[in-house]
């Protein structure tokens, strides 16, 4: 369990700068780690968590009460929440990442040049990444997983609402470490809920860590974009829209605008913005609206859709530009697909965007219009997840344009050199 007292002993700052040598040092390990070291060390995380199901689901237990105690919103609480299922599924996702190709060393390109010297750019670990988090204790697992699948050693900083839950998952994680021979340090979590220790961590921590990875609400991504000495993956809010385009089918529309909203209404890729085709206005708008109505959702409109549907809440500028990770939706009509590329360049987070049509011209134009990280053509916008991508776990969405974007998996926590091969040429 998390130590609140941890800064007794001694500063926060000296805290984390020893977690940060720690880091480094087993990071130097893992570069050189095999991938039969790793995949071992993998395995026994995952069955790890299953052994200590017990510990960790209490452990959450308590956690979810403390977290309605002090009246947190149901769907946080949906993110907080582990069960046997979910325990299971990260187990599962722990394994998915092991039966990846490992991304370390691996030839990205390779190419001769006509004076003889042989040039490949080759995967390389990242180093020591930083992952702070909110809510999430199932992030414990998947970061912890990645980086270390990756060649990184990783150092967590969950938050106070899942302290208990992901300091059990921690443990689980380091009994695989010790199984496999790796160093315990590769996956280190902070002893302390105190915010000094976030704020020493953008500091960077006198060089060990490489980058950061922000997973939680929009005031934690913007104080780590603000104070960050290091790069940052940012994971953006998810202003997730999807548009039904006058040539969609009906049915289909519906079960993707519904499942887009409702399957998990507190995730980032839960749809936030319903947009529909002023040319299906008639036929698509009201029977969509109805069927996430009876899905138990609240529909907030534009006074032009309110006039069709009036049970609907008034909608104003800021509902398109809020993240509810809700049952709530806000509704608007728009000219066609360019009337939705307009809306989403306004709004959007630039995450997650669906379109649903049938007109194979339209889908070419909303992919080539819209800016964000994730597009989809007739399909649900929870998809946006690395382990439905195959990258068996995700750290988050990146929803910046460097280096990594969209789900930041293995292959995004590489960096990579260029390796030069010569005869003994020389440059005149």
């Amino acid at each position: 369990m998390l130590d609140r007292s941890a800064t007794e002993a001694g500063s926060i700052e000296a805290l984390m700068a020893a977690i940060g040598q720690r880091a480094r040092r087993a990071a130097r390990s893992l570069a050189t780690a095999p991938t039969e070291a790793k995949n071992a060390a993998l395995e026994a995380m995952a069955d790890s968590i299953l052994q200590a199901r017990d510990t960790i689901l209490s452990e959450n237990r308590a956690d979810i009460e403390r977290a309605k105690e002090s009246g947190m919103a149901a769907s946080f609480i949906d993110r907080l929440t582990l069960d046997e299922a979910r325990l299971g599924a990260i187990a599962d996702g722990i394994r998915a990442v092991a039966a990846l190709p490992d991304p370390v060393g691996a030839t990205i390109a390779a190419w001769e040049r006509p004076n003889g010297l042989r040039i490949e750019r080759v995967r390389t670990p990242l180093g020591v990444v930083g992952v702070i988090y909110e809510s999430r204790p199932n992030v414990t697992a998947d970061a912890g997983a990645l980086c270390l699948k990756s060649g990184n050693a990783v150092i967590l900083r969950g938050g106070s609402d899942s302290a208990r839950s992901s300091a059990a998952i921690h443990a689980a994680l380091v009994a695989g470490l010790v199984h496999a021979g790796l160093p315990e340090d590769a996956i280190q979590i902070v002893p302390s809920t105190d915010r000094a220790a976030v704020g020493e961590m953008l500091k960077g921590l006198g060089g060990a860590i490489d980058v950061i990875v922000p997973r939680g609400g929009r005031s934690l991504v913007a104080r780590v974009q603000d104070e960050a000495r290091v790069p940052v993956f940012a994971h953006l809010e998810g202003l997730c829209h999807v548009y039904v385009d006058g040539a969609a089918d009906l049915e289909m529309a519906i079960d993707v605008v519904v499942n887009s909203k409702m399957r998990r209404t507190g995730i980032c890729g839960a749809a936030e913005t319903l947009l529909v085709d002023r040319a299906a206005a008639n036929t698509h708008l009201l029977p969509i609206l109805e069927a996430l109505r009876t899905a138990g959702c609240e529909i907030r409109a534009t006074d032009e859709v309110r006039q069709r549907y009036p049970t609907a809440e008034p909608a104003g500028e800021e509902d398109f530009d809020t993240e509810y990770l809700d049952a709530i939706i806000s509704v608007a009509l728009v000219d066609g697909v360019d009337g939705a590329i307009a809306h989403i360049e306004r709004h959007s987070s630039h995450h997650t965007e669906a379109v649903v049509t049938a007109n194979e011209a339209v889908a070419a134009a909303f992919f080539a219009g819209v800016d964000s990280a994730i597009l989809l053509h007739n399909a649900s916008t929870q998809f946006a997840d690395g382990g439905e991508f195959g990258m068996g776990a995700e750290i988050g969405i990146a929803t910046g344009k460097m280096h990594a974007r969209g789900p930041v998996g293995v292959e995004q926590l590489t960096s990579f050199n260029y390796r030069v091969r010569g005869t003994g040429q020389t440059r005149p």
